[in-house]
């Protein structure tokens, strides 16, 4: 396939995510500006790899919707920045899992290309872009494929952005009318089709178990130890599971 079809199937295989994430982004808009930052600072979490305001650099430098969530979360109750840069840190851990599973496919490519990709990687992105890079053709443009997906990402993201900073102050309790199911919905139906042997299955249900344990801790807490709780089950029952049987008799 050329570049400009490879482009172009990256976006519609993407049309679907984009629905889940449209209210999301919206209510993000939305309930940034609740929080007390300026349209500029709401839009540069998303927009920029840096931003000048000291009080944002540690969160500007993400493009991730449950964090930027959190970090909103997180300083409309007056944490210090240490707490916001951990939790943040923490919750985007999974986004390195994401990039060593891709690095064997893009190692070739120039710094320019595999920046800017590591910086649009979305677990949305990773969901489809994985699916097309487990094909077994020969094309040589299947970055042009992960491009597409995950501008298209990108871009409807900062769409529902403006959305929400434009029109969400006019609309009462919008975070209350559970449009953001939309995306839960949506992150289900990238991770079941994903978990495909018992290690991966025991971590999701570990995971999910400990998030709704712990949902009233605070600082977010919860999702940390969801986090390393699914993760801690996952490695060590993928390591039984490639022990010869005499060792784990």
């Amino acid at each position: 396939m050329t570049r400009v079809q490879e482009f172009s199937q990256g976006v519609r295989d993407m049309l679907p995510m984009l629905l889940g994430a449209m209210p999301f982004g919206i209510i993000y808009g939305s309930l940034a500006v609740a929080a007390g930052l300026s349209p500029w600072q709401t839009l540069a979490m998303s927009v920029f790899f840096f931003s000048g305001s000291a009080q944002f650099i540690a969160i500007s430098l993400v493009f991730a919707g449950s964090a930027q969530f959190i970090a909103i979360s997180l300083l409309s109750s007056g944490v210090g920045l240490t707490v916001l840069l951990l939790t943040t840190f923490v919750v985007n851990l999974r986004h390195a899992l994401y990039s060593a599973s891709l690095q064997p496919f893009v190692r070739h490519l120039p710094a320019r290309w595999r920046m800017g990709l590591a910086f649009w990687l979305t677990d949305e992105a990773f969901a489809v872009v994985q699916h097309r890079y487990a094909l077994a053709d020969q094309s040589l443009n299947k970055h042009w494929y992960f491009l597409g997906a995950a501008l298209a990402m990108y871009s409807n993201w900062l769409l529902c952005t403006v959305i929400g900073l434009v029109f969400g102050q006019s609309v009462p309790n919008l975070a209350e009318w559970g449009l953001d199911f939309a995306m839960l919905a949506t992150f289900i139906g990238i991770v079941v089709p994903m978990l495909r042997n018992c290690p991966q299955v025991a971590a999701a249900l570990v995971a999910a178990a400990v998030a709704l344990a712990c949902y009233d801790f605070p600082y977010k807490l919860g999702l940390m130890a969801a986090a390393f709780s699914g993760i801690l089950v996952g490695v060590v029952l993928e390591r039984r599971s490639d022990l010869p049987e005499e060792e784990l008799a």
